[in-house]
């Protein structure tokens, strides 16, 4: 959805933006060279569907939050498939690749995009497209002219290109083999305005909430159930899956869904924010899952609170200090120890906050005692909450100073929105159960390995 793929991952082009809108604009010819002289491709719909219900489909993850910023997936795209490389996202719906058709401001060399032909495109008449429409009418001209798309982000980058469909192939962990022809964005024309250069994946695999989704056309093929879940470990790694094969039948925290204004993404609210398991006074928060944001993102009058307070905690006494706003008592828990440690504001290129000890930190253990564990406690249920210890909302830098991984969800453009990020979602087992409208989560061991 989102992030930072401005700050600390060095990436703009992944921020997400509330913005996605399908465009079904003329294509000027720009794929009529890419179809001359090639065979039609023999596309099965599925060649092996798996029995009583679907299986799953276990992909391994790699990436870290810092330094790379971003947890991406390799995925085989057509017939013979190649391989491309994936930022997870499960604030986007569609899931997108360069494409050379031909491509204008593509990062990639020309040999690595996806190279579509000419039966790949999909109608504006078809549901996937439809399916794209969320905010407008679906409104065809001509219901066979392609299907466009634009997707625009928070840092004012762009995606522009068509939708296309062609084969994934995908094991199942029930030891059978599909290769369904799926939906996805072929994107030919590409700004990226940050301050920071993209990161060197192929495109977004979008793992929202929509019918356009790979969850849901694979749940729609009855290949999976429309189950996602991803373990992104805090060493770097994990795993991603798709379908109900790797659900815990006990352990998990679930916290419903909102089927409201948000339903577009996966969030959960309202929640009230603890520190050191206290109150804060910060209640009515409703939270959006998104593993396309680096960090965390609180809203503007939030963030601006913590910030405020990190530049004046050390000239605030423990009397005097603030609680002019939300997170004021959240913050100074924060830095409660902070004097005694002997811990100094320190100016690093990696994020805004961030502090030095007298020696560089190696890890976020070396100084975790020095800050405390808040969590997101779910009203209207009891016992649900979301633990954030320090490790899910700290890093430490390659200058050894330790940052906060929280920022401010207005300079990204998110507006108003609460959004967890890659950093307080490390070393969970976090499950989207779009079956039963949950969110689940619990502790776990994101190194697995089939």
């Amino acid at each position: 959805m989102a992030d930072q793929k401005m700050k600390g991952r060095k990436v703009s082009l992944m921020i997400l933006v509330l913005i996605f809108q399908v465009l079904s604009a003329p294509f000027h010819g720009c794929f009529a060279a890419t179809s001359q002289g090639q065979p039609p491709r023999k596309r099965s719909l599925v060649q092996s569907l798996a029995v009583n219900g679907g299986s799953s489909v276990f992909l391994p993850v790699s990436g870290n939050v810092y330094p790379l910023g971003y947890y991406s997936v390799a995925l085989g795209i057509g017939n013979p498939p190649k391989t491309f490389q994936l930022d997870i996202d499960t604030g986007s719906d569609l899931t997108w690749v360069q494409c050379d058709a031909p491509c204008t401001g593509c990062t990639l060399p020309r040999d690595r995009l996806y190279k579509p032909v000419k039966n790949n495109f999909l109608a504006c008449k078809s549901p996937i497209c439809a399916a794209l429409h969320s905010l407008k009418a679906h409104q065809c001209k001509n219901p066979n002219e392609k299907c466009g798309f634009q997707v625009e982000y928070a840092d004012h980058g762009s995606v522009l290109g068509a939708v296309v469909s062609d084969n994934i192939p995908l094991r199942l962990v029930n030891g059978s083999f599909s290769s369904p022809l799926l939906a996805f964005g072929c994107g030919y024309r590409i700004q990226n305005r940050g301050p920071h250069p993209p990161p060197p994946t192929a495109g977004v695999l979008g793992l929202g909430k929509s019918k356009a989704s790979i969850s849901s056309q694979l749940s729609g093929m009855g290949i999976t159930q429309n189950v996602v879940g991803h373990c992104l470990s805090g060493q770097g790694g994990g795993f991603l899956f798709f379908g109900a094969d790797f659900v815990p039948k006990s352990g998990m925290t679930w916290a419903p869904m909102l089927q409201n204004s948000f339903n577009k993404y996966y969030s959960s609210g309202p929640a009230e924010l603890l520190f050191g398991g206290r109150p804060t006074g910060v209640k009515g928060l409703n939270v959006i899952f998104d593993t396309g944001a680096t960090y965390t993102y609180l809203s503007s009058k939030v963030y601006q609170t913590v910030l405020n307070l990190v530049r004046d905690i050390n000239k605030t006494s423990n009397a005097q200090r603030p609680y002019n706003g939300l997170i004021a008592h959240f913050l100074f828990q924060i830095r409660k120890d902070l004097g005694g440690k002997q811990l100094q504001d320190v100016k690093d290129k990696a994020l805004p906050v961030c502090w030095k000890g007298i020696r560089p930190f190696k890890s976020v253990r070396d100084v975790r005692n020095s800050f405390n564990t808040f969590a997101l406690s779910f009203t209207g249920a009891s016992n649900i909450q979301l633990q954030l210890p320090p490790e899910s909302y700290l890093i430490v830098t390659e200058q050894g100073n330790v940052c906060l991984g929280i920022l401010s969800g207005t300079e990204a453009g998110l507006g108003s929105s609460n959004v967890i990020g890659d950093i307080s979602l490390q070393d969970k087992l976090v499950i989207y159960d779009n079956e039963k409208e949950r969110i689940g989560w619990s502790s776990a061991d994101c190194t697995r390995r089939l």
